[in-house]
């Protein structure tokens, strides 16, 4: 190894390394490209260039991360399958994503991830709702200061909690002061914006987690592959594997209903006119999974197109609140009145409507964040009996006591199924866990629950 010299160093510039001391004639790893008379690459290549840089007499200015000596303050072991996952990531270089349930403990994993490592260490999360719950748990278990940084706060510390949307701006001036970058529910990460923040971050140690990893078809067409930027999966336990033991006992049934004749008259005069265009056009041929987007394109200038979407709109009001979809709520609260139950639906019209028919509160993205505290440590402490939601308890909401799930609407996604499924399967003593999914004969409702069955996927 070349002894440093002063003039030549690797540095970190905005998410960038930079080679200092470097000329455009000299070799460098095929990552640099020349730009602006300096040799630079996206600094998520921290990890394999350094020994280079270290072996030709660079300086190392890029990592300003601290050392931690943190106490776990948590008397809880991890289960077998927690340390066989960090196990398994430690084997990997400390680089890949951990795939468990929705209630197998992914924050308790990647808290003691963040002990073994033992040094500056961020957390990524998709919401502020989850940004204030990992800033609750990293304080009860280290009892340290913990920094959060977002919109509305920026209070930077060794251990830092931050959100996608933050993450760009904190890891571009502040990236190599951290050593390990955690991304919760790791799936949202191959968005185009959000990706770039793992990309900028010097972090040699990457730890993704999730209960839905993304498919292939998610991290193509502009989206970052989560394996290029966070490392493989390293480890996953299935659902089944863990229920009984680790998680509750659960059984799933579908219920199917009828439309009225009235309702049903006017689902097969809309579904004429969104089918003859969609099979005129063959836009899922055309266009793949990006069919509806072009079908919103179109309506901007064709009036088919308009007429399509409109009434594919209708369709979907339609069965998300249809007669007999309500009735069926009905028995279903009145049956299960002894247990916690949270009722899904697609529309906001439709959580309202179930909201006053039954008295019970209401849950959507317009529910405030102090008014979604008090409703749902509420529902916890059994002063509600259910929730009517849309989609803001689909992940990361902490509800063990609900038994229950009811879904009478969403979308065709296995996901948005497995973290529904998920709000239900924290175990509570022996209790059994149900969820129903209420769904309309002859009608898009049966091949949506069709694709929302989770297929298995090669690791």
């Amino acid at each position: 190894m070349t002894e440093p010299r002063p003039n030549r160093s690797l540095a970190f510039q905005g998410g960038t390394l930079a080679l200092y001391g470097v000329d455009d004639q000299q070799p460098v790893p095929p990552c640099f490209k020349w730009e602006k008379a300096r040799w630079r690459c996206e600094a998520y290549h921290y990890a394999d260039v350094v020994d280079w840089a270290r072996q030709h007499g660079l300086r190392d200015t890029v990592a300003r991360w601290e050392t931690l000596k943190l106490a776990l303050h948590d008397d809880r072991q991890p289960h077998d399958y927690q340390i066989a996952s960090l196990d398994a990531w430690d084997n990997a270089r400390r680089r890949g994503s951990i795939v468990l349930p929705t209630g197998a403990g992914k924050t308790f994993v990647a808290i003691h991830a963040i002990q073994r490592v033992g040094r500056s260490a961020v957390i990524v999360a998709p919401t502020i709702d989850l940004l204030h719950q990992w800033y609750a748990r990293l304080v009860n278990a280290f009892q340290i200061d913990i920094g959060v940084y977002y919109g509305g706060e920026k209070h930077i510390q060794p251990l830092t909690v931050t959100t996608y949307q933050s993450a760009g701006d904190l890891i571009a001036n502040y990236g190599n002061t951290f050593k390990l970058v955690i991304f919760d529910e790791v799936h949202h990460l191959p968005a185009p914006s959000w990706g770039e923040a793992a990309l900028m971050s010097p972090a040699p140690f990457r730890l993704g987690l999730t209960a839905t990893y993304p498919e292939a078809h998610e991290q193509t067409g502009g989206r970052w592959r989560v394996d290029e930027l966070i490392g493989p999966i390293v480890y996953e336990a299935r659902l089944e594997a863990l229920v009984g033991d680790r998680l509750a006992d659960y059984r799933t049934e579908r219920i199917r209903v009828d439309l009225t004749p009235d309702e049903r008259a006017a689902y097969d005069a809309d579904y004429r006119i969104y089918s003859d265009f969609f099979r005129s056009r063959q836009l899922q041929r055309t266009h793949g999974a990006g069919w509806l987007l072009e079908l919103m394109r179109l309506s901007a200038f064709d009036e088919d197109a308009r007429r399509a979407l409109l009434a594919r709109g209708r369709l979907q009001t339609l069965l998300a609140g249809c007669e007999h979809k309500l009735l069926t709520l009905d028995k279903l609260l009145r049956e299960y009145w002894h247990e916690r139950c949270l009722i899904f639906t697609e529309h906001n019209a439709v959580v309202y409507q179930i909201a006053r028919r039954h008295l019970i509160p209401a849950l959507t993205h317009e529910t405030k964040a102090a008014e979604r505290k008090q409703i749902l440590d509420a529902f916890q402490q059994g002063h509600y009996r259910a929730i009517a939601t849309s989609k803001v308890l689909n992940e990361g909401v902490d509800v063990p006591e609900a038994k229950v799930a009811i879904v009478l609407g969403g979308s065709s996604s296995a996901r948005e199924y497995i973290q529904r499924l998920g709000r239900v399967l924290r175990k509570v003593g022996n209790r059994q866990a149900v969820l129903f999914e209420v769904i309309v004969r002859d009608t898009l409702d049966e091949g949506k629950s069709q694709r929302r069955k989770p297929r298995a996927r090669q690791v």
